[in-house]
């Protein structure tokens, strides 16, 4: 049988320092991280405390990032990004102040970019099923519904 390590608050602190220097953090990371690292709650507490007033958990920070990142890499729409941070135990007003970052011309151009990418991407023959795979794939990567049907017909005429 093998022996779980165990932390002090000292230790946990300081390796939680270092898992949110290496890259943001939210609130619910920090806490499953403590979580695997056998903490108990109250010392979950003290460290997330700490670790909130030294700056290096920060929940609006972290939105603005995650937003950024996966709008800029993965070409998210909004209401993937919003669900995704939702997911993650964000406030609606943290999420919105993120969402509000991304410039709504580049917004509207990495979805008429992405559209049309899969549009010359899609070889069907029946016009219906190619408007079908491009609707679908513009809602799961959480385009908003009106934008896509829009820009499918548009693409499919």
């Amino acid at each position: 049988m093998q022996l779980k390590k165990t932390y002090t608050v000292e230790e946990a602190t300081k390796k939680l320092e270092h898992y949110c220097a290496y890259q943001e953090r939210c609130h619910l990371e920090v806490r499953q991280k403590l979580e695997s690292l056998h903490m108990i709650p109250e010392a979950i507490d003290v460290v997330i405390v700490h670790l909130i007033k030294h700056n290096f958990l920060n929940e609006a920070r972290f939105a603005k990032t995650f937003v950024n990142g996966k709008f800029k890499i993965k070409k998210w729409g909004k209401s993937r990004l919003s669900y995704e941070l939702t997911k993650k135990g964000i406030s609606k007003v943290n999420i919105t102040h993120a969402l509000l970052e991304i410039e709504p011309t580049e917004y509207l151009a990495v979805f008429n970019e992405l559209a049309q990418k899969k549009a010359d991407a899609t070889k069907c023959s029946n016009k219906l099923k190619k408007k079908k795979k491009i609707i679908d794939y513009l809602l799961y990567r959480g385009w908003e519904s009106d934008l896509v049907y829009k820009k499918a017909h548009e693409l499919t005429r």
